[in-house]
């Protein structure tokens, strides 16, 4: 007991190895920087691919679309990306279980080569459609990185590096809203002439990851438990921790091991990836599939991508001119990823609840505060839409400190080897629909509720901060096996009440 727990101290104590460092950012840049990218540069040239789409029906039937059906054409190009992203998510769990987590992440390329294709060629063959199966494709390459990407760097993260290296990937989501939001101001791709290369340009870091990937061992987790290849396991532990085997983390590899094969034992059939109905179904993982139910739905209800696309009203509202709103707005991806940069020094410190139940009570606060300067604004009451300004920043920084990188890492945290792909693909299944939804309603809920627009998502917030505040236990420096004792507690508890 004593040299185990020794053992264990000394691994704590050591830096992340350089290789994990490159490994994490090798598979985000292909990964949530994606998701990130894409969400973003399809803003700038929202006009330029209107007239794109209008001038393909006159060439083709010699009529222009009238104002609705051209707005139900946009918002299917603009929603094809979610849609893709929740097949992706379905797709990323059997691609991780059959492929491996390496490999899945280099195949899923492909969707964003054949993407770039269809794009680059769009205008010339003068179609609309092609973009709309561009979106999707690209979508599915989100969905599906999204996914197999956190399983990665998780399984290769020691437990005590695990929230860093997730955190890592939330800044690379907001690195790449940062970095579109740059490449589409209108003084470099976001113009007429170029707005079809601003869209393909998601292929590069697509490029870079097939390069740079390759060179990074599996997932050693998946090695072990998965393909039962300890020796290959073992080096790449070797490779990603500066040429050792941390003793800790292999032993609590091997002790996972031996519970699978326990539960095997007991339950008959040979041990294998749970599907997402097996999972619905289990019993003993209820509470954990529960978690990350809310986890992974109110991450888009709380209103992130409500609060970006409004920012451009209050903006125009605060009386900056039309034509550095472009500008300004870029302070809004990078407040996001200025807080996903502070929120690495703050997950292995403060731990995963105190980051979500912080992160959720004061982004409500600030959708109130936002919500009565915006209904004082109506009523001209001077100072307002600076007071809305603040509100934005400040609700985008909490969920950055918070929200933005914590529930990535909740499925790959509190699953076994065998729930994990299920439990990923339900958790980014449900973030996929509600960003879809989310897109489709609130422009009518602007229309319905004017300054009362943003109450929803406050309530969203509020009573997702009470559910973590009741239901989540602290998983920083815990294994599995002790957060899933942590978690079987509280059923119990929950049961007798």
């Amino acid at each position: 007991m004593c040299s185990g727990s020794a053992a264990e101290a000394a691994d704590t104590k050591k830096p992340m190895s350089r290789t994990l460092a490159l490994a994490v950012c090798s598979a985000a840049i292909g990964g949530t920087f994606q998701y990130g990218y894409n969400i973003s540069i399809i803003n700038s040239p929202t006009t330029y691919i209107q007239d794109f789409i209008n001038s393909s029906c006159v060439e083709r039937w010699g009529t222009a679309l009238e104002t609705t059906q051209l707005t139900f054409v946009w918002t299917f190009i603009v929603s094809a990306f979610s849609l893709g992203g929740f097949f992706g998510a379905l797709l990323g769990g059997p691609m991780a279980v059959r492929l491996g987590r390496k490999s899945s992440l280099l195949l899923n390329n492909s969707f964003l080569v054949i993407g770039a294709v269809l794009v680059l060629t769009c205008r010339l063959a003068k179609s609309f459609e092609m973009l709309i199966l561009a979106r999707f494709l690209v979508g599915i390459n989100s969905g599906v990185s999204m996914n197999v990407q956190h399983m990665y760097v998780v399984e290769s993260a020691p437990k005590h590096h695990r929230g860093a290296v997730v955190f890592i990937s939330a800044v690379f989501t907001a690195f790449g809203i940062f970095l579109g939001q740059i490449v589409g101001l209108s003084v470099l791709l976001g113009t007429e002439p170029h707005w079809h290369y601003l869209l393909a340009s998601n292929a590069l870091p697509g490029l870079i990851q097939l390069v740079t990937l390759p060179w990074f061992p599996e997932s050693p987790r998946y090695l072990l438990i998965d393909r039962s290849d300890k020796e290959a396991c073992m080096n790449a532990l070797r490779s990603l921790n500066n040429g050792e085997v941390p003793v800790s983390e292999m032993d609590e590899m091997l002790q996972e091991q031996e519970q699978l094969k326990c539960a095997a034992l007991n339950s008959g059939p040979e041990t294998s990836a749970l599907t997402m109905w097996s999972l619905f179904w289990n019993c003993d993982l209820r509470p954990q599939l529960i978690v990350i139910v809310v986890a992974g739905s109110t991450v888009m209800l709380c209103g992130i991508d409500a609060i970006y696309f409004y920012s451009l009203y209050i903006f125009s509202q605060a009386g900056i001119p039309s034509e550095k709103i472009e500008f300004v707005t870029i302070g809004t991806g990078a407040c996001e990823l200025l807080a996903s940069l502070f929120s690495i020094l703050l997950v292995d410190r403060l731990g995963r609840r105190a980051l979500l139940i912080g992160g959720y009570s004061l982004m409500t606060i600030f959708l109130i505060v936002l919500t009565v300067a915006l209904t004082l604004e109506t009523k001209h009451v001077p100072g307002m839409p600076y007071v809305s300004m603040v509100c934005v920043f400040a609700f985008i920084i909490f969920f950055g400190l918070g929200p933005a990188g914590v529930t990535c890492l909740l499925p790959a945290e509190i699953f076994d080897q065998v729930a994990r792909p299920a439990a990923g693909m339900i958790c980014g299944s449900l973030y996929w629909i509600c960003l879809f939804l989310v897109g489709m309603v609130f422009p009518f809920m602007i229309h319905t509720l004017d300054s009362f627009c943003f109450l929803p998502f406050m309530v969203v917030c509020l009573l997702t901060a009470i559910f973590f505040c009741l239901f989540l236990p602290e998983t920083k420096g815990k294994t599995l096996a002790e957060i899933t004792a942590v978690f079987g507690k509280k059923a119990e508890k929950g049961l007798k009440k």
